[in-house]
C-alpha cells in the first residue's frame, strides 16, 4: 500500500480527474437475511465464469477464507443466486461454504453516514500486514464513491486484467458508461457491475383507475411526461385525497443526475453546489406547500417511507430504478400482487449501481475472478438475475431480449414487462460527473434542506447547517460555493 492511501481513503481526497457516470447511492435493501442455497454444479461450471488456472493471479494456493465487504445483503443474495460453488449459507447469513471447503465471510456495514466506507478503509489500510484469512478479498463500492477506490495511485483495486479478465472480450456486453465509471483515469478497468440503473416512475394501479379512469402505462405516461405535466397530475391526485410522491427526497435524483459539474473538482478543497440542487429545493418547497407530498414522510430509508409503500398509503408513485422495485417496494407492499405498474419518469435519471472490486493483496484471486465473472460477465446468469429480481442487468444483448420477451413479465407489476421503459430511460439519461464526495454531499444536502422543507428552520440556516455538516464529514473541505 502506498502512503497516499491514508490521505485518499481517510480524508477522501481524490487526486485523479473525475469520471462521467450516473448519480446514485443508497442502502438498497435491509440487513442480512438468512439463506440456504444448494448448488448443483461445481466452481468450474459455466455459471461461475471461465477461470484461467495458469494466469499469474491464479497461480498460487488460495486462502481458506474469502472476506467480502458490502453495505447491505443485496450482494450476497445475487452472488448466492449465480455462483454455483456455494453449497450452503449459515442461518444468520454471515458465512457461506463453498464445495472446496473455502468459506465466504460476509462483512456488512450500513452505507449511511459513511459507516461502510470507514470500516472498509480501516481494513484496506491494514491489508498489507493482515493475516491471510483477515485480508479483504472482494468489496462492493457504490457509484457515489467508486472513483475513490479505483484511483490508480491508491492501488487498492486490482486491475481486472491482473485477475485474468479481459474487459474488452470477457465484459464486451457491458454498457459503456459502466465500464468508464469502473476505470481509472488511464482507462484501466478496476471494477465490474452486474447492474445498470435507469429509473422509472412506479405507480399504484388502483389509484390511477380511481383518479384517471385507467391504469394503462401508456396513458399514465402522458400524465407524467415532464415536471410541468406532473404538477397538473399532482393537483388531480390531491383533489381525490392522494399524494403524488411520498416526499421531497423521492424527486432528488432526477435533479442531481443533471448537475453540470462534479461536487468537488479533482484536487480541489471546494464543494460547488449546482443550480440543479437549488432548483430541487425551490421546487420541493412549492410542492410541499401545495400538499403534493405526504407530510408524515420526512425523507427516505425510514419507517414512514416504507409505510408509504404499503396498501394503507395514499401515495400514488415512487421514482425508482429496477433494484428499488425489488429490494424496497416488494418487501414493503402488503396488498394483492399486481397492484403496481411502471411508466416514464418526468425526467430521465439513473440511480445507483454496485461495483465489485478485487482488493489488492487478496489471497483468493481465482475465487474472486470466478465470482466477478459469474455475477457480471456470464450472460446466462445476468438473464437469471433479470428474471428473478427484475433487475436491469449490465448486458446489452440480455436487456434487448428482455424488452421483447414475455418471460420477463413481472407478477408484482401486474404482468407488465418493465424493460422497455428501463431501456427508454437509459437511452435518454444525461450522466452526471462524479466525485468521491458524492455520498456525503447527497446525504447531507438532503438532511439540511429537509429541515427547511419541514418548516423547522429557515433557508439560510439550512445552508449554514450543510456547510457545518459537510466540513465535519470531510475536514479537508475548506469552502462551499453556492450558485
Amino acid at each position: 500500500m502506498k502512503k497516499k492511501l491514508v490521505s485518499v481513503l481517510l480524508a477522501a481526497t481524490v487526486m485523479t480527474g473525475t469520471l462521467v457516470g450516473c448519480g446514485g447511492g443508497s442502502d438498497a435493501g435491509d440487513a442480512a437475511q438468512s439463506t440456504d442455497t444448494q448448488a448443483a454444479s461445481d466452481a468450474g461450471s459455466e455459471d461461475a465464469g471461465s477461470v484461467d488456472a495458469g494466469s499469474d493471479a491464479a497461480g498460487g494456493d488460495e486462502g481458506k477464507v474469502i472476506n467480502i465487504y458490502s453495505f447491505n445483503d443485496e450482494l450476497r443474495t445475487r452472488i448466492t443466486a449465480v455462483y454455483s460453488a456455494i453449497e450452503n449459507t449459515s442461518d444468520d447469513g454471515t458465512v457461506s461454504t463453498l464445495n472446496d471447503g473455502t468459506e465466504i465471510h460476509w462483512v456488512i456495514n450500513p452505507n449511511q453516514d459513511g459507516v461502510y466506507q470507514d470500516k472498509l478503509d480501516e481494513a484496506l489500510l491494514n491489508q498489507a500486514d493482515a493475516a491471510a484469512d483477515d485480508k479483504v478479498d472482494l468489496f462492493a463500492a457504490e457509484l457515489d464513491y467508486i472513483v475513490k477506490y479505483t484511483d490508480a495511485n491508491v492501488d487498492v483495486a486490482m486491475p481486472l486484467s491482473d485477475l485474468g479478465i479481459n474487459p474488452d472480450a470477457d465484459l464486451a456486453e457491458q454498457f459503456a458508461f459502466t465500464k468508464t465509471v469502473a476505470s481509472d483515469v488511464n482507462g484501466v478497468q478496476r471494477a465490474s457491475t452486474w447492474q445498470a440503473c435507469p429509473g422509472v416512475l412506479v405507480y399504484r394501479r388502483d389509484i390511477a383507475k380511481e383518479v384517471f379512469g385507467t391504469d394503462d402505462p401508456v396513458e399514465i405516461g402522458k400524465k407524467t411526461a415532464d415536471w410541468a405535466t406532473m404538477k397538473t397530475t399532482a393537483e388531480e391526485l390531491k383533489a381525490k385525497g392522494y399524494y403524488a410522491f411520498s416526499c421531497y427526497a423521492d424527486t432528488f435524483r432526477t435533479y442531481a443526475n443533471n448537475i453540470a459539474g462534479p461536487w468537488v473538482e479533482a484536487g480541489s478543497t471546494t464543494i460547488k453546489v449546482d443550480q440543479k440542487i437549488i432548483d430541487w429545493v425551490n421546487d420541493s418547497k412549492e410542492w410541499m406547500d401545495a400538499g403534493y407530498f405526504d407530510p408524515t414522510v420526512t425523507g427516505q430509508w425510514n419507517a414512514d417511507w416504507f409505510t408509504a409503500m404499503s396498501s394503507s398509503s395514499k401515495v400514488f408513485a415512487f421514482l425508482f430504478p429496477a433494484w428499488g422495485i425489488d429490494t424496497q417496494m416488494v418487501p414493503n407492499w402488503d396488498g394483492e400482487e399486481g397492484a403496481w405498474a411502471v411508466t416514464n419518469a418526468p425526467l430521465p435519471y439513473n440511480w445507483g449501481g454496485t461495483y465489485l472490486v478485487a482488493a489488492t493483496g487478496t489471497d483468493n484471486p481465482t475465487h474472486v475472478k470466478e465470482i466477478i465473472m459469474a455475477l457480471t460477465g456470464n450472460q446466462d446468469n445476468l438473464t437469471k438475475v433479470a428474471k428473478e429480481y427484475t433487475e436491469f442487468t449490465n448486458a446489452q444483448t440480455v436487456m434487448d431480449a428482455a424488452a421483447n420477451g414475455t418471460e420477463f413479465n413481472s407478477a408484482f407489476l401486474g404482468g407488465q414487462n418493465p424493460y422497455g421503459y428501463f431501456a427508454d430511460s437509459l437511452s435518454s439519461i444525461k450522466m452526471a460527473p462524479l466525485s468521491s464526495y458524492d455520498q456525503g454531499c447527497v446525504e447531507l444536502i438532503q438532511n439540511a434542506f429537509g429541515d427547511y422543507l419541514q418548516g423547522q428552520i429557515d433557508y439560510d440556516t439550512a445552508k449554514a447547517n450543510f456547510e457545518t455538516a459537510i466540513k465535519e464529514r470531510y475536514p479537508e473541505i475548506l469552502e462551499i460555493q453556492w450558485p
